[in-house]
């Protein structure tokens, strides 16, 4: 059995905590990954390691070089939280937010878990990462509003794809590209930089 690598903190405590309170909790405790879901239950999980951060700089890495090129919107890292619609918030591995979304945003709302689902996210899974867990996951970010999501599995060397309204696609092997179709023109991210490590 594969030991869960994560702890979640419940009570009444937890769910009475306002998201300023949340946001200086996690400020506290910046060297812990820490998210919240919709029923106000606080989520403490391990570090990530060492290959996983690997793997997820290589991937972020291309996100934000393409954005660079095309200047549409704001890459985020692992690093970064969100305050999503159904009152949860959220880290994704990588993350992209339209500049129209975020141009909306007031300055304070950028500077803590900005308010809003991002239209794109890529969550990578890892070794201790439960793979029914996350494409839960998957499927809460759509539903919160996001376009485009990919689920990568390093190990099996598949990958997810998440849309709207539709059943999730499978990519099997690493040696070809995912496309960011028309949520992030001309993006293409090169699966076969992650099998060389």
């Amino acid at each position: 059995m594969e030991m869960e690598h994560y702890l979640v903190l419940r009570g009444r405590q937890m769910h009475q905590m306002t998201d300023e309170e949340f946001y200086r909790f996690c400020q506290d405790n910046r060297d812990l990954r820490i998210e919240r879901n919709e029923y106000q239950e606080i989520i403490i999980m391990s570090p990530t390691g060492s290959l996983s951060g690997y793997l997820n700089n290589i991937i972020s890495s291309q996100l934000y070089l393409w954005n660079q090129t095309a200047k549409l919107g704001k890459t985020f890292d692992s690093s970064t939280g969100f305050r999503l619609p159904d009152g949860s918030n959220r880290s994704p591995d990588a993350a992209w937010v339209s500049n129209e979304a975020w141009n909306q945003l007031s300055e304070a709302e950028k500077r803590k878990f900005a308010p809003l689902c991002p239209e794109f996210v890529i969550e990578l899974k890892s070794d201790t990462d439960d793979i029914a867990d996350l494409k839960k996951k998957m499927q809460m970010w759509l539903r919160n509003g996001c376009q485009l999501a990919w689920l990568i599995d390093p190990e099996k060397q598949q990958s997810y794809i998440y849309r709207p309204d539709q059943e999730p696609e499978t990519v099997h092997g690493f040696d070809q590209s995912l496309s960011g179709e028309g949520i992030l023109p001309d993006f293409s991210l090169d699966l076969s930089l992650l099998s060389d490590n």
